[in-house]
């Protein structure tokens, strides 16, 4: 059962929390991470549902990552997707609880973005 909430209340906090995020980033990792693209949705389009996408799926990373560089396969430039209706229903509608949720989900998805993995994103002290 979704939990209601204003969404221009849930898009506010959910923009300040990456900012927030973004600019606690070592500098190295922040002058990567601030030109990316967040796109805020309320949950995943139909168009993006697949194997790998779910109806609750919290934060999604398309596109050339970069360490890969320029001009890959991906015909999408790269950008993190975080679905807040998504996250707000996970946190049960703590807002406490929300904004850990959503500094989670966007420093995983700017993982995949600078080739981190889970053990290297908690070595750096970022999760």
């Amino acid at each position: 059962m979704a939990v209601t909430v204003n969404w221009n209340q849930l898009l506010a906090l959910a923009q300040q929390e990456v900012h927030a995020t973004i600019a606690d980033l070592p500098p190295e990792l922040r002058e990567r991470a601030a030109p990316l693209p967040v796109v805020y949705e309320r949950v995943p389009s139909a168009d993006m549902l697949d194997e790998l996408v779910q109806q609750d799926t919290l934060g999604l990373f398309v596109g050339e990552a970069f360490p890969d560089g320029e001009g890959g396969p991906s015909p999408l430039p790269p950008q993190i997707f975080l679905f807040l209706e998504n996250l707000w229903e996970l946190a049960g509608g703590d807002e406490e609880t929300y904004l850990d949720e959503v500094h989670v989900t966007f420093i995983h998805e700017l993982g995949h973005y600078l080739g981190l993995n889970e053990e290297e994103l908690e070595e750096r002290g970022l999760l």
